[in-house]
């Protein structure tokens, strides 16, 4: 008979994987939602979750549905972690956008993408402060990294394809949007960009 100590961590186990599935699907359908431009759908389905990504995307629905109060608060709710953490960093950069600091949201993307590179939200928030500094080749690279970490999300493909729209960049601009339609065919924006890629293959 199995010991009480592994029954336990089995069943913990379990639990955290079941946890972990659960959320994975409901970031995956507020995502659907924001893709699809129904930002307060992607509001309700991601709105009670302490999920930080989830956090972060309630914040960018909200800032969609140009409510700034509302989206700042969901950032300071990200900036009340612990300093070492770096979802504290993208909330303070996405609060300082807000205010239309792009200086101080550059630096703390910076600090956000320093402390966990591999955390495709960071180098989103950077990408988006970036090219609010119109640094915008430092921008495209925020946006690939970001996409290439998390290939099924559809939006650094869309803000790296506006960077490299900005940069003269046909052949990254089209790949980049093309990318951006098949990861999210229903997206407001999608017009716009077929229009781009009907004048790019002129």
């Amino acid at each position: 008979m199995r010991s009480w100590p592994h029954r336990f961590a089995v069943t913990a186990a379990v639990l955290f994987m079941s946890q972990s599935s659960a959320g994975a699907q409901t970031l995956a359908d507020a995502r659907q939602k924001f893709d699809a431009g129904e930002y307060q759908r992607a509001i309700d389905a991601a709105d009670a979750s302490g999920d930080p990504r989830l956090v972060f995307l309630v914040a960018q629905s909200q800032q969609r549905l140009r409510k700034g109060d509302d989206a700042r608060r969901k950032y300071e709710q990200l900036a009340t972690r612990p300093d070492a953490d770096p979802w504290r960093h993208v909330g303070l950069s996405g609060i300082a956008l807000i205010a239309s600091n792009a200086g101080e949201a550059v630096r703390e993307a910076d600090r956000a993408v320093a402390m966990d590179g591999s955390l495709a939200e960071a180098h989103y928030q950077r990408g988006l402060a970036l090219s609010a500094s119109q640094n915008m080749p430092d921008a495209a690279a925020a946006f690939d990294k970001a996409g290439d970490l998390d290939p099924a999300w559809a939006y650094p493909h869309y803000y790296a394809g506006i960077a490299y729209s900005r940069l003269k960049r046909s052949d990254l601009t089209a790949r980049h949007f093309q990318t951006f339609l098949k990861l999210a065919p229903q997206a407001p924006e999608r017009g716009e960009v077929q229009a781009i890629l009907r004048t790019l293959a002129r």
